[in-house]
Formats: structure tokens, C-alpha cells, sequence
């Protein structure tokens, strides 16, 4: 059952990505950008400090995604996930970077032996569906999609029973995405540029 829930979790986080080039066409999406609006973008999810310092990729011609900066801190920033009609980049250490990538690959769990951390300035968007937020919620009828408040993450296994945490956002402003699966995480609802 984990392997099918990691499979239906980078299909969703590919069809995000790809869907960015694909659903929205060539009136609007990250696809239409520049390289340098691109670059802007991915930059805006986490602080100056660390993205101007960070390696950029972006949407190449063919959808995929491209070293457009090459960066010095360890951090990667893109400039879409979801492709929604607002775009939520992310920026991401190296941790992080592999627990994102061992997702869009297939992966039965992340691969990364440290937790990571993942920036959002901007936000991003979850599915709900009867009290529950997972990486297959999204592809599910009935699914309600929510717009998060910008916010940062840590990337490593989480548990809501044993942390305490909730497994839905509430007025904590923290809580356990994808409780209960291999890609679990804790989301912190605080703007990355207002971490002092």
C-alpha cells in the first residue's frame, strides 16, 4: 500500500509540474515567463539571503525543468508546483532537494538521512477530503482544494500521534501534511522573509 501511495504521490507532484507547460497552455503559466521572470519567481520562495545564493531551475522550452543559475549555498529554488493560476515556488536545501526529487521519482520514501528544509514564501495549495489531507487527495472527486499562507517546512518523517500536532491547519499555525505516509512533513505557517 505505501509503494501505490508513492507512486500516486509523484504522479500527482509530476502532473503539477508538468501541468504547468501542458493544462495551462500558452496563454498564461510559468512555460510563457521569461528565463529571467523565472528566475524571479523561484527566488521570491525563500529569503534574499539564501535564494540569491541558490542554484535556479527552471521550465525549459520542453516543460522540463533546467539549470538556469548555478548556485554556491546548497539550496534549489523553482518557480511552480502545483501549476495553479497563481504560481508557488519553492526553495529547498539539499535534504530537501533529495526528499522533493525521491518524490517526483516514484520513490517508496524519501531518501534523505537528515531532515530538509523547504521555503514557500509565496504559499502553495492542498486537497482536503473528508478531514484528511494525502498525496493522493488531490485526484480524488470531491476533493477540496485550499490555498496555503506562505509558510516553510521541514522535511523528514513526522507523526501527529506522537508529535501532538494536528494533521490539518489550524489557528497552531503547524501541522502534519500528509500524515501517516512515507512523505510526511511539518508545515509551519510563518513567512520565510519575516524569519528573524
Amino acid at each position: 500500500m505505501k509503494k501505490i501511495l508513492s507512486i500516486l504521490f509523484a504522479v500527482i507532484v509530476l502532473t503539477g509540474l508538468s501541468s504547468v507547460s501542458m493544462v495551462e497552455g500558452k496563454e498564461k503559466g510559468i512555460k510563457t515567463k521569461s528565463k529571467e521572470e523565472q528566475i524571479k519567481i523561484a527566488q521570491s520562495a525563500a529569503p534574499t539571503n539564501i535564494s540569491k545564493d541558490a542554484t535556479i531551475m527552471i521550465f525549459g522550452a520542453d516543460g522540463k525543468l533546467v539549470e538556469a543559475k548555478k548556485g554556491t549555498n546548497g539550496f534549489t529554488c523553482i518557480p511552480e508546483i502545483e501549476g495553479q493560476e497563481t504560481p508557488d515556488p519553492i526553495c529547498v536545501d539539499p535534504a530537501g532537494w533529495q526528499w522533493l526529487s525521491d518524490a517526483m521519482s516514484g520513490a517508496a520514501k524519501p531518501t534523505n538521512t537528515a531532515p530538509g528544509i523547504a521555503y514557500m514564501a509565496s504559499g502553495g495549495w492542498h486537497w482536503e477530503k473528508d478531514g484528511k489531507i494525502t498525496p493522493t487527495t488531490k485526484s480524488e472527486p470531491g476533493a477540496k482544494r485550499v490555498k496555503e499562507p506562505p509558510h516553510w517546512m521541514v522535511m523528514g518523517p513526522f507523526d501527529s500521534k506522537a508529535s501532538g500536532l494536528p494533521s490539518l491547519p489550524s489557528k497552531l499555525g503547524t501541522y502534519v501534511m500528509y500524515d501517516g505516509t512515507s512523505y510526511s512533513h511539518l508545515m509551519i505557517y510563518q513567512d520565510p522573509n519575516k524569519v528573524k
